[in-house]
């Protein structure tokens, strides 16, 4: 059979996700059990011992899983500690900013939303809509620009330029309106202007209409984790109310990066 006649999701897929699943349901063995042995590994799993010490093996290596004595058991990795970290800081910023996400809503009256960079994009962890909200879209859970919105402007604003290049892609970044920034150039002139005023502005850069405003969140040692953002029709939630807006948004987000335990 030719490449242009195989069918997707061939043997070769099916085997790298069955890998993935088992490595997956080795973890869970160890959690449940606290620690156990390649047999006893091969047994849950009903597969061969090799296979079962190729799995334990190659999670070894990540750090995942590591040898709990001479006695060829083994358990859960300080690896797993570093990537529950990560979900644990997410888990922290959304717990710390729903209350003043609730109150920017309410004073600002447009709708706020908390958002963390994730695979060259910014994603919305939570989003309170504010009483003068005219659209009932739910950006929770969303991939969006990181070029081309509010929030994005500042993930991105306190990085390294290589970071930065590497996270937004080749050049020239997509377009999404006639207003969209696409030479990296303009976007790093942009991003300074972001420092420089401690806040980002997207005036119909990403969706015709729609203006809004994010500021940083900081953990304790200073680094920029989120940014939480305000949106609104652009006909109402013009540049000119945005800068006026603007210090309660900084004010919030101050607030939310004491809460991580950040002091300015």
């Amino acid at each position: 059979m030719s490449n242009m006649a195989r069918p997707s999701g061939g043997r070769a897929d099916g085997a790298g996700v069955q890998s993935v699943d088992r490595a997956v349901s080795v973890l869970e063995i160890l959690a449940r059990r606290g620690e156990a042995g390649v047999s006893e590994v091969a047994a849950e799993l009903a597969v061969h011992k090799s296979t079962a010490f190729r799995l334990l093996a190659s999670l070894e290596g990540r750090g995942l899983v590591e040898q709990a004595d001479e006695r060829g058991k083994y358990r859960l990795g300080f690896g797993i500690v570093r990537l529950a970290g990560a979900v644990s800081a997410r888990m922290d910023v959304t717990r710390h900013g729903r209350p003043i996400c609730e109150r920017l809503a309410a004073e600002l009256g447009e709708t706020v939303n908390l958002a963390v960079a994730q695979d060259g994009h910014a994603v919305n962890l939570d989003q309170v809509r504010g009483p003068s909200a005219v659209t009932a879209h739910n950006w929770v859970g969303q991939l969006t620009p990181l070029h081309a919105t509010s929030s994005g402007k500042v993930l991105l604003a306190w990085r390294d330029p290589a970071a930065v290049a590497e996270l937004v892609g080749p050049a020239p970044l997509q377009r999404f309106t006639p207003a969209t920034i696409t030479s990296p150039t303009a976007l790093a002139a942009e991003l300074a202007r972001v420092r420089t005023h401690g806040y980002a502005v997207t005036v119909e850069e990403f969706e015709i209409g729609l203006n809004a405003m994010a500021a940083p969140v900081r953990e304790h040692g200073g680094q920029v984790v989120a940014a939480v953002s305000a949106s609104g029709p652009a006909y109402r939630f013009t540049e000119a109310r945005m800068r006026e807006l603007a210090g309660a948004l900084l004010a919030g987000a101050r607030e939310i990066s004491h809460r991580m335990g950040h002091l300015d």
